[in-house]
């Protein structure tokens, strides 16, 4: 019978129905788009590689290859010179003291199979077994290599007690940099995602180490070094709130210390000692003072200033940390400027999404940050920007010896 004209009918029952398939899903074929180990090069010929890397074991005594002799075969790895250590050890060579041809054929095969990038091939070299990221600890092995071979370090073999404290800073800007997530874990996103594995290759082309001034600057290390030094007045290598205090002539607040030594800027399952500050911590310390700009550093005082923990600096958490600026310029005979119209100047220069509340976000966002901090607690710094005009544009601060 016709349909009548006032009935609603389904646009679906207007579709020819395949008996055979209705009731089946449609099959799609999505093209692989996850690459961990990264992207295979299918135009790399494996087994030329290795008929290389076994001609080029036929020079070495009993074809067995030392540290040294590992340059040669990382470079015909298509790999940079200070991969050697890494590959020295991941093929047993720490506890033979040398790597037969069979043993780095073997792990070298077995790299090719699994790991397509140098991010994944550099982590399966460096890292623990089984494991797919990158702790302090895995990089001690590679970087004793570049204290005692690289021809910019030449003069530390007449001082050893200085390899650990170059090796510990180095770690330390490593993971400042790379890791990102604040974990403690390098993750091969994060190695891909940094500069690390192309600084590393650069040390092979540049004698002098100071011009690498990520990472490796012996200059750098030297100068944070000094100051952690002067300010380890009994050389335990640890200093106490009171000797911070005491950092570039009091710069810091009382009440920003506290927070530094409360444990809210530790990092991965760090656990700080009570009172205490290693000179690991004083590295973070030292480059997110002296360079308030960079993302980690603006993570590292939002840490401090956010006393509740609840990802918002509130007024009150501002008017906290700013109370002390002011008791510090009225001993100084400065008179400051009243809290409420410091808090307009400074939502000014954020320009925060919701009133009132200062997110991180908002922070990295208005490229003032530096600002905005040293005006809750560097005093030094803040009477600075007061005299000079502090949304003029300012040129990107690197960590350099002048501004230490």
């Amino acid at each position: 019978s016709p349909v009548p004209l006032n009935s609603v009918v389904s646009p679906c029952a207007l579709l020819p129905v395949n008996k055979a398939t209705s009731s089946t899903p449609l099959s799609i074929n999505i093209p692989r788009f996850y690459f961990p180990k990264g992207l295979l090069n299918v135009c790399t010929n494996h087994e030329e590689i290795i008929a290389r890397i076994e001609e080029a074991f036929t020079e070495f005594e009993d074809e067995k290859a030392n540290i040294c002799e590992m340059g040669k075969i990382a470079k015909i790895c298509g790999c940079p010179l200070y991969w050697k250590a890494p590959m020295f050890s991941a093929s047993g060579g720490e506890r033979t003291g040398c790597v037969s041809v069979h043993s780095f054929v073997s792990l070298w095969r077995k790299i090719l199979r699994n790991c397509h990038d140098d991010a994944s091939r550099f982590t399966y070299l460096v890292a623990k077994p089984s494991c797919d990221y990158l702790e302090q600890e895995d990089f001690i092995p590679l970087l004793q290599d570049v204290v005692e071979t690289h021809p910019g370090l030449t003069f530390l073999k007449d001082a050893p007690e200085f390899h650990s404290r170059y090796i510990t800073t180095v770690i330390q800007r490593i993971f400042y940099t790379v890791n990102r997530s604040w974990s403690g874990k390098i993750t091969l996103t994060e190695l891909r995602k940094s500069n690390f594995l192309q600084t590393l290759a650069l040390l092979e082309e540049e004698d002098d180490i100071n011009q690498i001034t990520d990472y490796f600057s012996y200059e750098h290390f030297y100068v944070i070094y000094c100051k952690f030094w002067e300010l380890d007045t009994d050389h335990d290598l640890y200093i106490s709130q009171k000797d911070l205090a005491r950092y570039s002539d009091q710069a810091l607040s009382s009440r920003i210390i506290e927070r530094i030594f409360s444990g809210a800027v530790v990092r991965g399952n760090e656990i700080q000692k009570e009172g205490r500050m290693s000179y690991a911590d004083f590295v973070w310390l030292l480059i997110s003072e002296e360079d308030k700009r960079s993302a980690t550093s603006i993570e590292y005082w939002f840490r401090c200033m956010d006393l509740d923990g609840d990802g918002v600096l509130s007024m009150y958490e501002l008017e906290y940390f700013y109370e002390e600026q002011c008791e510090r310029m009225e001993v100084m005979g400065i008179e400051p400027l009243p809290f409420q119209d410091l808090l307009c100047q400074m939502l000014d220069l954020v320009k925060p999404e919701r009133e009132g509340r200062v997110t991180l976000r908002d922070l990295k966002r208005c490229r003032m940050a530096h600002v905005f901090f040293n005006t809750f607690f560097n005093l030094e710094k803040y009477l600075d920007n007061e005299q000079r005009d502090p949304f003029r544009g300012i040129d990107t601060v690197c960590l350099t010896i002048c501004s230490l």
